[in-house]
């Protein structure tokens, strides 16, 4: 394993220098834009009252449940409550769990289906930005320097700033 990974480790650096040999590269780190885009800010706020609409759902939901089985079980101590009727109240805290689960998973489904549509325009502007600049600057590859996506060395053009005032701030 440690082996394969040296071996593309030296893959990627022979044919980034066989690359940047033959044309202009240059990187840019694509979280750091994204973080700092204004419509960024604002899809997070809308994403955040979204969640805290669910969580205040989902909590009402795990209150009332809670307080329906504590009524049950202390009904059902006192022997006030007949058989059929145990296995009746039994029936419906099962069914009202199951609907709170259906209600988290729904929820969670929705959120991240949101948090797409919401962050797809935006990774649009910033890559029409990219290219744009890219292109102005005579760049054929601009590769990204985000943490953890694989870019080994970057030592050469930053695109960030320049981006940056592409998309006006």
């Amino acid at each position: 394993m440690k082996h394969l990974k040296t071996l593309a480790i030296a893959l990627v650096l022979f044919i980034s220098a066989q690359v940047s040999a033959q044309s202009k590269l240059a990187h840019i780190d694509v979280k750091a834009l994204m973080t700092n885009m204004p419509e960024m800010k604002t899809a997070q706020t809308q994403l955040q009252k979204i969640q805290e609409t669910y969580d205040k759902e989902y909590k009402t939901m795990v209150q009332e449940y809670q307080g329906k089985l504590e009524k049950y079980q202390r009904e059902a101590e006192n022997g006030t409550a007949t058989e059929a009727v145990n296995e009746t109240r039994s029936k419906e805290m099962q069914e009202m769990g199951q609907r709170i689960q259906q209600y988290q998973q729904t929820a969670t489904k929705e959120l991240q289906q949101k948090e797409l549509d919401l962050l797809k325009p935006i990774m649009e502007k910033a890559q029409t930005a990219i290219q744009k600049v890219a292109t102005a600057k005579g760049f054929e590859y601009v590769l990204d320097a985000t943490e953890g996506s694989g870019l080994l060395v970057a030592k050469g053009t930053d695109l960030l700033n320049d981006v940056k005032k592409e998309l006006g701030f």
